[in-house]
């Protein structure tokens, strides 16, 4: 290095001694005069060059690497995630730089909102060495904001008994991680809504709500406990008409005790045992009526709680359709002021608010028989019983499969069509067929937007990506 600098200067030198022995001295003097500045502003200007060039490219890897802490800003692998991204966009050495993704400094504020991601180099100069600048520091600095827009966000949760066990745990652990990423350290924000919608075979919009159903049979020595049947006969089971278009019938699972079939055993009341311990062995015209829906919230004390309360419900099958479209029904503006309380939903197309539906089921879509050795075909359902009204004729519980699936595919489109974006999850060993999956994945707004979780381990990383897709990230410096 020392040598290079020696010839550069001797060259100056015999440049300068040639130009004053020129038969002009007067020319002689003012060229080599005017060589020294020329070389020294040539080498400023091609050493400059060289660390702009270095200081774009370091600033482009510290953007992508905060993007990435920005991503898992509430998770542990918060600096692992950074330094690959910035090793993945800056070459190791770059003219001569002495940087690596080990030394980029990563600062997250207490509120996990801003990600500052700072580097500093410094690397040899080529011309400016003849004046005894033999290298310059080059530093960038990077500053992502997680920004929460407004979004109304509907989580639509399988509670069906299939997801007994470990598997409710683990979704409802998946579900709270998502909100903790979409909200942070904050306990509100005046533009971010959450709804949840557990559902089992028909759907519970809560007892509160009488108003919007026509009187039905007795539930005594019990009462209802929110859950209806579906409008299936007019199609409004597909739809987001609200209860001032057509009411809803309460559902009432009829008691098969007075049953003239002797294995008819199947819901035998009264007595009455319609919690969720009493699983397949419950008994009561609320049989298989999970928790009631949360609608729009931006408490997010409220829709924890209302996770936390989750459980698996059994009796009657599993109808997606009717989690998605009741899923809906938090989202749509011609539910505004029926929901208690609620001055939203905004309306479709709003540019300040993203509407979102997260739909999980861990199976397909079916209506479920308890009792094979009865005369029924199925269980009792938001349906009623498959061989009866809704299907007659129908021999098997499998039957309706290919109508579920049908209504399913056809609240997805109009979910699509009116701006909702679609996250979809199949969950566990009984969602791994190719059938459910195949319905879920063209259900969701976008290729991306499927996720499949063959165990409970795969569940956690498609909430995260999903919470780190909906809490929005900006360079703002």
């Amino acid at each position: 290095m020392r040598a290079n600098r020696s010839n550069l200067r001797s060259k100056l030198f015999q440049t300068v001694a040639r130009c004053l022995r020129a038969r002009d001295g007067g020319a002689g003097i003012v060229m080599a005069l005017s060589t020294i500045p020329l070389v020294g502003g040539t080498g400023l200007a091609i050493d400059t060059a060289r660390a702009f060039v270095v200081e774009s490219r370091m600033g482009k890897a510290l953007d992508a690497a905060g993007l990435a802490a920005g991503r898992v800003a509430l998770e542990d692998r918060v600096e692992a995630d950074a330094r690959a991204f910035f090793a993945a966009n800056y070459p190791d050495g770059l003219m001569g730089s002495d940087i690596t993704a080990a030394d980029i400094d990563i600062q997250i504020d207490s509120n996990a909102e801003f990600i500052t991601v700072t580097a500093q180099t410094s690397m040899p100069t080529t011309f400016m060495r003849i004046f005894g600048k033999d290298n310059v520091t080059v530093s960038a600095r990077s500053v992502i904001q997680r920004v929460t827009s407004g979004s109304e966000i509907a989580l639509v949760m399988d509670n069906t008994g299939s997801m007994n066990g470990s598997k409710i745990d683990a979704m409802k652990a998946a579900a709270q991680d998502l909100v903790d990423i979409v909200f942070g350290d904050a306990e509100r924000y005046d533009e971010l809504w959450f709804s949840l919608v557990p559902y089992t075979s028909t759907v519970n919009v809560g007892a509160s709500n009488g108003g919007w159903v026509d009187g039905g049979p007795s539930f005594s020595p019990t009462s209802w406990k929110g859950c209806v049947e579906a409008r299936w006969v007019s199609g409004r089971d597909e739809t987001d008409d609200p209860p001032t278009t057509e009411r809803f019938d309460v559902y009432h699972y009829p008691s098969t005790r007075w049953d003239t079939d002797p294995d008819a055993d199947g819901n035998e009341w009264p007595g009455i045992d319609d919690s969720q311990a009493a699983r397949n062995a419950g008994t009561g015209p609320n049989l298989g009526c999970g928790p009631a829906i949360t609608p729009l919230t931006r408490e997010r004390s409220e829709i924890t709680d209302a996770i936390d309360e989750m459980a698996a419900w059994h009796r009657g099958g599993t109808t997606s359709n009717l989690g998605l479209v009741w899923g809906w029904r938090t989202l749509s503006p011609r539910w505004r002021g029926v929901w208690p309380g609620s001055v939203w939903p905004v309306d479709y197309g709003d540019e300040q608010v993203s509407k979102v539906a997260i739909v999980l089921s861990d199976g397909q879509n079916q209506f479920f028989d308890y009792d094979k050795d009865d005369d029924y075909v199925s269980d009792y359902t938001g349906y009623g019983r498959i061989g009866e009204t809704f299907m007659p004729g129908a021999t098997d519980e499998d039957d309706g499969l290919s109508t579920l699936d049908g209504k399913f595919a056809k609240v997805c489109d109009q979910m699509k069509s009116q701006g909702i974006t679609i996250y979809t999850i199949t969950f566990g060993g009984g969602a791994s067929g190719g059938p459910i999956r195949d319905l879920f994945r063209t259900c969701a707004s976008d290729p991306g937007n499927y996720f499949h979780a063959p165990d409970n381990a795969d569940l956690a990383p498609a909430f995260r990506t999903i919470g780190q897709e909906l809490a929005n990230l900006r360079i703002v410096e």
